[in-house]
């Protein structure tokens, strides 16, 4: 059955909050995008690598547009409970009752991020494994339901502690990210002072482009009407030869993949999934040595499908939506880095619309005329 428009609508939104992020950060088109898909299927998203790799501030940046109530903490071995989950409420422990007060955190959110998230004690981790999982929190002796719909949890690596094991699979989704490589410096150094500036002037980079989590609610719900008949077979094969490698996926992960699959194709504008929706997993690994194996058997039939590459290009519908945003942007730039920036941006969508998407003459076309009269308005500011 074909997509409603409130549903068409909705994911239009999310899509743009997801192009606005990609303009502001440098190489992390795979982050933002793993982030929308796991806000979709409510799902959590392990993120690995060292500290200064962007990844509060992308998660802040996120939570602002799809305007969830967010918080976020850096845990450490010595982190109390109450720190995550709210002070013991006096008044009530006066009158023989426990209670806490969850008001502004972990348990009143909608989106989190912990950093260093393995390194909390037992009793946080128990309670947090009961919270992401079930969507519950044991407030004395009434259970409370909670409104969150994705953590996203950041480490250096991950644990060699077999009592972490089952906590860790709660992150269904995981990206390895690595410092911005050479080739791409210009381009962290422009985005980044251009956040850096922001900051120092207090002023926000969030646009009017946002979704509210009613229309994440309306996605989520739409999922089941997502057909997966024409890759459900293709999916057995995945993991028969995944197994066949060793690769070790629990069943809550094999199962979670289908949901993955439907949010991709739904992403994407479709009712029906197909092997360019086996892209999500690439990233449903459990040890960082099956990555390589991952991307070799599931990789192949994402490319011939004509899905999404891996770090190399991106989807059509994501380059026209980050056209249209630096488009209506241009006639408003000011200073001779902001247009620098917004040319680089453009020149990259040119790239990658004469080498992977050749036919699109008309999306090409547009985007040269704008890098023209971004041009034209710098060389009548000179």
């Amino acid at each position: 059955m074909p997509l409603s428009q409130e549903t068409q609508t909705a994911v239009k939104l999310l899509n743009r909050v997801a192009s606005n992020l990609k303009l502001l950060f440098a190489r992390r088109d795979t982050a933002v995008d793993l982030m929308r898909l796991s806000l979709l299927c409510r799902e959590h998203l392990l993120l690995l690598g060292p500290p200064g790799t962007g990844k509060s501030e992308l998660a802040v940046r996120f939570a602002n547009g799809v305007q969830t109530r967010h918080f976020q903490y850096l845990l450490t071995r010595f982190t109390e409970p109450s720190e995550l989950f709210g002070p013991v409420d006096l008044q009530e422990y006066k009158k023989g009752r426990y209670h806490v007060r969850t008001e502004g955190m972990l348990p009143d959110a909608q989106t989190a991020f912990l950093d260093e998230v393995f390194q909390a004690g037992s009793a946080i981790l128990n309670t947090l494994l009961t919270l992401i999982h079930e969507r519950m929190f044991s407030n004395g002796s009434q259970p409370e339901k909670v409104p969150l719909i994705s953590l996203f949890g950041a480490s250096n690596h991950l644990p060699d502690d077999p009592t972490l094991r089952a906590f860790s699979d709660r992150f269904v989704l995981r990206l390895q990210m690595a410092p911005v490589p050479d080739e791409s410096l210009a381009d962290l150094m422009d985005k980044g002072w251009d956040l850096e500036l922001a900051g120092m002037e207090q002023k926000s980079r969030d646009t009017d482009d946002y979704i509210d989590p009613d229309r994440l609610d309306l996605l989520y719900k739409a999922l089941p009407e997502i057909g997966i008949g024409a890759v459900r077979e293709q999916y057995q094969e995945v993991v028969r030869r995944l197994r066949a490698e060793c690769v070790e996926l629990s069943d809550r992960r094999i199962v979670k993949g289908l949901k993955l699959i439907r949010a991709a194709a739904l992403l994407d504008g479709r009712d029906q999934a197909d092997n360019r929706d086996l892209w999500p997993l690439n990233h449903i690994w459990s040890s960082p040595e099956d990555i390589a194996i991952l991307r070799d058997t599931v990789q192949p039939l994402v490319d011939e499908a004509g899905g999404p590459g891996l770090d190399t290009h991106r989807p059509l519908i994501d380059l026209q939506d980050e056209f249209d945003l630096l488009a209506s942007r241009a006639p408003g730039l000011k200073s001779e880095g902001a247009c620098f920036a917004h040319l680089s941006a453009l020149a990259q969508i040119r790239r990658e619309l004469m080498v992977y998407h050749v036919e699109e003459h008309e999306l090409l076309k547009q985007v040269e005329g704008v890098i023209q009269n971004v041009l034209e308005a710098m060389r009548a500011a000179a």
